[in-house]
């Protein structure tokens, strides 16, 4: 079996139910449009209306004319095509169209910039890119030298000249499914790592890891038809994506918000009768400010049918998961473990029955195998850090056209996640750090994650990161990057008082205020913070006691 089956199966026995809602908050017109209504054209970008949607049947039908789109160009199969787009109801039927096609997907980081593109595009060789209206910019500083990419899609109206318009191409297109026989050994898609740790590296996955993402999914969280999904990561991450995947297999609605205030949440939720919600922790963590703050009233929404709210692409404070909890008891919560390297969600994942357990990943997942090992790969005593590893049918194939760095994480069927944990006495896995955000301070291993966990905990600070700053003594002293709390104050004497609780080795040596960055998928973004702070000085650490 292989992942569109699915759609082709939906398109069957639900055709004429809505599969995908697009909401735009931002638009405060009511006009409800279905995607091939040709307002749409005419509405494409920043004046798209507040809701449009689209039926199984539909779905099925624009992935097909996208498909044959495709091969009336000779595309071939194993060819890639790119993706550039903002969550949009174009984004999944174009993507199911690139596969039914036989061609390899490659979705694209929104955030990129015109040389980050290039650069990607070159990567995973890709020859046809489909782009919206947000990217034109940065497309006409690169659009005379992108190598191999011979085709450039306009998804929307008015593109520039060097693009051909996407949607008025498909009109023309047959809307039957197109005549490529798929194996769940066929290549797929290209995803790319999120940066954290360097330049994004192209990771291939074949149509197997694809429906090991559904299975998985659908197994942690119960989907029935008569659940609504609200999708607000970007669609080009794995997870997002995965995390609908769920949806695919159980034929139910989803919708894709384009926007992530509070107020907008909540209206999704209200509107849309949403049962699943997925969050990043900064989303997360800006509701619950809004409401407990009083910025935002909770009654003025209906949430009783909201029945999960989970969270992964990032460790979870479990002060966090307490604060949500209290404000909305009847949810059942979940945290979901996963890389794009084991394509996304649930390698690893708590269990809403193991609430009791917050601040664990979890347990493998479901058709998942995983392991803690030092560093000759051989399993640590329960208890003791170690390198996480896992295995299942979701790991990638490779590190495209990078043998050495695919051989340094696969290793006898294992992916090497670089993330250090523990197990406890009950098997529930606990993240203590990656790998490389390790601090070794005075021939002490300190853990990041364990001393942002300790101080999220105090009631000013809305988020922190700790980094590893180089020291002339101690080789590296730890430093907190922090964010205050809108409307709030906080010294260094306030933090310092706080930290007296932890031993004396763990604390932060240096204090920094200022707003912690994220990426698109909520993790920090450590690199940048480590070049703002560390590049070209040592800093003198400041003992005291």
């Amino acid at each position: 079996m292989v992942i569109t089956d699915f759609l082709e199966r939906n398109a069957r026995l639900y055709g004429s139910e809505i599969s995908l809602v697009e909401l735009n908050p931002s638009e405060e017109r009511d006009k409800v449009t279905t995607w091939w209504d040709f307002n749409l054209i005419e509405s494409a970008g920043t004046d798209a209306p507040y809701r449009r949607e689209i039926t199984w049947k539909d779905f099925d039908r624009r992935a097909n004319r996208f498909a044959n789109l495709l091969l009336s160009r000779g595309l071939k199969k194993g060819t890639k095509v790119a993706i550039l787009l903002m969550n949009c109801i174009e984004w999944l039927p174009i993507y199911f169209g690139i596969l039914k096609a036989g061609c390899i997907a490659v979705p694209m980081n929104f955030r990129y910039s015109s040389d980050e593109i290039k650069y990607c595009l070159e990567l995973a060789d890709v020859e046809v890119l489909a782009f919206g209206p947000e990217f034109i910019s940065r497309m006409d500083a690169i659009a005379d030298n992108l190598g191999d990419v011979h085709t450039l899609f306009f998804v929307g109206k008015d593109g520039p000249e060097y693009t051909e318009n996407c949607l008025e191409l498909m009109g023309y297109c047959s809307s039957s499914a197109p005549p490529v026989a798929l194996s769940e050994s066929d290549y797929a898609a290209i995803y790319f790592s999120s940066g954290t740790t360097g330049f994004p590296k192209a990771i291939l996955h074949n149509h197997r890891s694809l429906v090991c993402s559904c299975e998985t999914e659908q197994n942690h969280h119960s989907q029935t038809r008569d659940d609504v999904f609200l999708c607000i990561p970007p669609l080009y991450h794995t997870g997002a994506k995965m995390h609908w995947f769920g949806s695919l297999l159980s034929g139910s609605r989803a919708v894709l918000l384009r926007g992530v205030k509070p107020e907008w949440i909540l209206r999704a939720v209200t509107e849309e009768k949403c049962t699943i919600v997925w969050l990043l922790v900064p989303w997360a963590q800006d509701l619950l400010d809004a409401l407990e703050s009083g910025k935002v009233d909770k009654n003025k929404y209906r949430l009783s049918q909201w029945r999960l709210m989970h969270i992964g692409a990032q460790p979870v404070p479990p002060s966090l998961i307490k604060r949500w909890l209290e404000m909305f008891p009847h949810h059942q919560y979940d945290t979901n473990y996963g890389l794009s390297e084991s394509i996304g969600p649930g390698c690893v994942h708590l269990g809403v029955e193991n609430v009791h357990k917050v601040g664990a990943i979890g347990k493998p997942g479901y058709k998942w195998e995983a392991k803690i090992v030092d560093e000759n790969g051989n399993p640590v005593k329960r208890g003791d850090v170690g390198e996480l590893i896992v295995k299942g049918d979701g790991v990638m194939l490779c590190y495209y056209k990078n043998e050495e760095a695919t051989n340094e994480v696969l290793k006898d069927g294992w992916l090497y996640t670089g993330d250090m944990a523990r197990e406890d006495e009950d098997g529930f896995i606990y993240l203590v750090d990656r790998k490389k955000d390790v601090v070794i301070s005075g021939g002490e291993n300190l853990y990041p994650v364990q001393i942002e966990d300790f101080l999220r905990a105090h009631d000013k600070i809305k988020d922190v990161a700790v980094i590893g700053l180089p020291d002339a003594r101690l080789g590296e002293i730890c430093a907190a990057i922090i964010e205050i709390k809108e409307g709030m104050e906080c010294t260094e004497e306030e933090i310092n008082t706080f930290c007296e609780q932890l031993p004396r080795y763990k604390r932060p040596r240096k204090i920094f205020f200022e707003k912690v960055p994220r990426n698109p998928t909520g993790k920090i973004e450590k690199p940048a913070l480590r070049e703002k702070y560390c590049k070209g000085r040592l800093v003198e650490a400041q003992i005291t006691g």
